[in-house]
């Protein structure tokens, strides 16, 4: 059966859900959509992640207030991608934080990662002319950096690429509350598009060290407990394994994209076909899997056009 250019059929509108995490910590899900991380603290709240438009993140502020009346100081990008950014404005929060690199891949592809990404999801980018322009930062840091919210020490950290080359998190150490963002999927299949597959395990076993008793992820439920977080560090693990594992091979026998992409997916289907967006992401992680197996290590711009090139020759009959 012809598959759908990416979310492009997916109409139905999730379950949200709004779930303590920890002590001051909070989760925003929607049934594998792209989540949210709110974290309260004496005096004021830091959000991580701001949904693809102000529209969408008007939802989450509902979810805030019905905990909190205290500002929305802080809004932490856990990486540049439209859908975790564009929403921003609607927090009005006094600082918007992001690693150095993350800045970097906003002036380099921010444009083209927002038009790609609404052409991917339009069910998620709702009321875009609400959208003012590119989310900029105005606070980054390099390796890692401290919000004190009152009492509450906040950890905002670059632990290593894996995602993209700028993936931040956010660490509570008192609760031992990881916020992981796409470094980390729970029941949903991780986006490579713009990975580094090399280095990705080496990030997560960093987030492994931290030693997490609760993990928001970047898309699923929130992850309790030691055995639950484990179990989902260990999942995104397999699934990466798995798929540059497979791709690798191909690219080293001298296989088109095309047999890499087929031999792939004869591979992960069984195991992974039933996470969240596993047919929407896997011709671009196969893509970009495939270039960084040729040597490539900074990924390719997703534009509109580039987009429905791979889909068309990875998935002909779409």
């Amino acid at each position: 059966m012809a598959r759908p250019f990416a979310s492009r059929a997916d109409t139905a509108e999730r379950r949200v859900a709004f779930r303590r995490v920890s002590e001051n910590a909070y989760a925003f899900t929607a049934d594998g959509d792209p989540n949210t991380g709110i974290v309260v603290g004496d005096d004021a709240v830091m959000v991580v992640d701001a949904q693809a438009t102000p529209r969408t993140a008007e939802a989450v502020i509902e979810h805030v207030r019905s905990v909190t009346d205290k500002p929305i100081k802080y809004v932490v990008l856990s990486n540049y991608h439209a859908l975790r950014a564009l929403g921003a404005t609607a927090f009005a929060p006094q600082h918007v934080i992001s690693s150095e690199a993350t800045r970097e891949l906003i002036v380099e592809r921010g444009a083209q990662d927002y038009k790609s990404e609404a052409q991917r999801f339009p069910r998620l980018f709702k009321a875009m002319d609400a959208i003012p322009g590119l989310t900029w930062p105005t606070i980054t840091f390099r390796d890692r950096m401290t919000i004190w919210l009152g009492s509450l020490q906040v950890d905002i950290l670059h632990a290593g690429r894996g995602h993209t080359k700028g993936d931040t998190v956010v660490w509570l150490p008192e609760e031992r509350t990881l916020f992981s963002g796409d470094l980390v999927e729970a029941g949903a299949t991780p986006y490579a598009g713009d990975g580094h597959l090399k280095d990705w395990p080496r990030t997560l076993a960093r987030l492994r060290g931290l030693a997490p008793q609760a993990l928001v992820p970047g898309r699923g439920d929130p992850l309790i407990g030691e055995d639950a977080v484990g179990q989902g560090i260990g999942d995104t693990e397999m699934f990466l394994a798995d798929l540059f594992g497979a791709v690798s091979a191909s690219a080293e026998a001298g296989e088109t994209l095309k047999q890499a992409y087929d031999k792939a997916m004869g591979l992960l289907q069984p195991r992974y076909g039933k996470w969240a967006i596993f047919e929407h992401v896997m011709p671009f992680d196969v893509a970009r899997a495939y270039d960084e197996a040729k040597g490539l290590d900074h990924p390719r711009i997703w534009t509109v056009e580039r987009d429905r090139e791979v889909w068309s020759t990875l998935e002909p009959d779409a």
